[in-house]
């Protein structure tokens, strides 16, 4: 089973990302073990993957077990790829790393309302939340939010935001304005957390810690949240950044967190006011890793194994991050495609976007069916479009405009 690497540390990566794979295999002097689902089995095994088979349903009992086993094969961290592996790795890091705490901010990370309250212990900006257990807590919140806002009778509702307790994203994200609106939740989708609406601009924040330190922070820029991102961010956004990084300090003290890497979410208010959103303890979605790849050079699957493995020196540390911003050749960004009809049968990449100089690939696939489900919440791209360019100006405008475009008719 084990790869017959060097003298660091020996990671599991706890969920099947063949681009995370391939960065630790390429990796000089790191073992690595792939923790996933049996039906990844195969190929593994045809292609040399080091792999241990597990479902990982609800965190159970059965952690621990998962983390004898790979205390025993001598693994020293668990690394979590996706959202739902994160207390997994909370479970196991606290027996591979004798630290019974981190299967408690685990759980921090995976429960919204929690982390939530967690935030304001440490003196950190949220917004007005609240839990839901049925769609009439929905209702209470929606009213009691526009009631504190001194709304009057026909003043238009401010929106209220539902969000899964324990999904990734924009995965189970509602926006609700009308109590009518209520009567489409389904009930499984209880409990969840509610939030009030801020309006500022939203962006995401990569920062990768180690020894209890920022070591490299991307400010990552939503052009239209669901759709759009680019990094480096412009520079608007960037002069946020020594206000982002204490923010970010604030996270590592009030959490308690020593290494690996955040993938938190901030809004910017009209007045200056910069709120909490949420905080994952996993690489982000929308490609952002492939992103900074192409705009700084540097793998960010491997800097996370870096800032994981307690082997890790200093020095390998300065040496593998770039300088953020200035070291960027230019500003990679991507569009997530939704089609724009309810019925389609071909994919028809539009000529302006491909001609377009910014313009670099596409993973688009050709529809396997014509009819187009209606989206729920945010629902989930049907594919990336890539760009890359040196005008970050530029690089907002054509990722906006990429919304008024049919990619499939």
């Amino acid at each position: 089973m084990a790869n017959s690497k060097g003298n660091k540390g020996y990671v599991a990566l706890l969920g099947w990302v063949l681009n995370a794979i391939d960065a630790v295999d390429r990796m000089e002097d790191r073992r690595y073990v792939v923790v996933a689902p049996e039906w990844a089995r195969e190929y593994a095994e045809s292609n040399n993957i080091p792999f241990i088979s597990w479902d990982f349903e609800r965190i159970n009992d059965r952690s621990v077990e998962l983390a004898e086993r790979l205390k025993e094969e001598g693994v020293d961290v668990a690394i979590p790829l996706f959202e739902e592996t994160v207390e997994w790795a909370g479970a196991i890091n606290s027996v591979l790393l004798d630290n019974p705490r981190l299967l408690g901010q685990s759980l921090l990370f995976r429960d919204k309302a929690l982390m939530k309250r967690r935030a304001q212990l440490g003196g950190i900006r949220v917004g007005i939340f609240e839990e839901a257990h049925d769609k009439s807590d929905v209702i209470r919140f929606l009213k009691r939010v526009n009631q504190a806002l001194l709304k009057l009778d026909g003043d238009p509702n401010d929106p209220i935001h539902l969000k899964a307790f324990d999904k990734a994203g924009c995965l189970g994200h509602r926006v609700i304005r009308t109590p009518d609106e209520v009567d489409s939740i389904p009930d499984e989708e209880f409990p969840s957390l509610m939030e009030s609406h801020l309006d500022g601009w939203e962006f995401a924040v990569e920062a990768w810690i180690h020894d209890g330190k920022i070591r490299f922070l991307n400010i990552s820029e939503y052009v239209t949240l669901g759709y759009s991102v680019f990094v480096p961010a412009s520079p608007e956004l960037e002069k946020w950044r020594p206000r982002i990084t204490e923010e970010i300090e604030k996270l590592i003290d009030t959490f308690d967190i020593s290494f690996g890497l955040i993938h938190p979410e901030y809004f910017v208010t009209s007045d200056g006011k910069m709120y909490f959103g949420e905080v994952a303890y996993r690489p982000p979605g929308f490609k952002v890793f492939e992103l900074l790849e192409r705009a700084y050079g540097f793998n960010a699957y491997q800097a996370t194994v870096l800032c994981f493995d307690p082997h890790t020196t200093e020095e390998e540390i300065t040496d593998f991050f770039p300088k953020e911003v200035v070291d960027a050749t230019g500003h990679a960004g991507c569009f997530g495609v939704y089609p724009r009809r309810r019925v389609v049968s071909e994919l028809v990449i539009p000529e302006e976007t491909e001609q377009d100089p910014f313009f670099e690939y596409h993973e688009l696939q050709a529809p396997l069916e014509n009819k187009v489900t209606k989206r729920t919440a945010f629902g989930t791209h049907w594919g990336l479009v890539y760009f890359f360019g040196d005008d970050p100006y530029r690089m907002r405008e054509l990722l906006k405009h990429q919304e008024s475009l049919d990619f499939y008719v």
